[in-house]
């Protein structure tokens, strides 16, 4: 496959956008609950958002990174820190909080599908691309979780996760391997991986936890 097509990079290019805001203000929640000063909530909110794709290029050797290449995407994350800590009270987070499961969602399989993406431009086993999807999808909001001394949700939250990045990130490569067009693999994890969450969060599904 030749890979994403030019209307396809833009999409990937607006939608990333739209996640990065969405785990970006994850990132600010957990920071306003822990009450961090302003230094604090912009790392935290950083984290979260260039945490999963910074490792990924970091693992795949790609420069520049994500951030470095549209640095106006750091200065809108910077501005949307500084408006959360004028406007965000305490009375938002709850109503906050159940509203970004969805953006969060779209944001997983978006992460998911250009990690595998990348790693298969790459040139990297099919595995090994699988893994980078789930690593720029999950590893965000585990680096905002330790960073804020807290388990990750993705390890505790029970309901499946990154195992819906997982199953997305084998659709993007089976379709990949079958010489499918870049969009259609893009939109087929998208649909997969977000699909997925979305069933898991309305049904409640919920993964074996360790029995004492």
């Amino acid at each position: 496959m030749d890979g994403i097509q030019p209307w396809g990079a833009t999409l990937i290019l607006l939608v990333e956008l739209a996640a990065t805001a969405a785990f970006a203000l994850s990132g600010l929640m957990e920071a306003a609950r822990k009450q961090l000063d302003a230094v604090g909530v912009c790392v935290v909110a950083f984290l979260a958002a260039f945490g999963g794709g910074t490792l990924r290029d970091l693992l795949l050797d790609q420069r520049p990174f994500f951030w470095v290449q549209h640095v106006e995407v750091l200065w809108g994350v910077m501005a949307l820190c500084v408006l959360a800590m004028l406007f965000m009270r305490q009375r938002h987070f709850e109503v906050t909080e159940k509203a970004i499961l969805w953006p969060d969602a779209l944001g997983l399989g978006l992460f998911t599908a250009t990690g595998v993406h990348h790693a298969l431009q790459a040139l990297m086993p099919a595995v090994v691309a699988v893994l980078m999807g789930l690593i720029t999808g999950v590893f965000g909001g585990v680096l905002r979780d330790m960073v804020c001394n807290e388990i990750p949700t993705a390890f505790k939250d029970h309901r499946p996760y990154a195992v819906c990045a997982f199953a997305g990130g084998w659709v993007y490569v089976g379709l990949w391997q079958i010489d499918a067009p870049g969009w259609l693999a893009l939109l087929a994890c998208l649909a997969v991986t977000v699909g997925l969450r979305v069933l898991a969060v309305w049904r409640n599904w919920r993964l074996p936890a360790w029995r004492t």
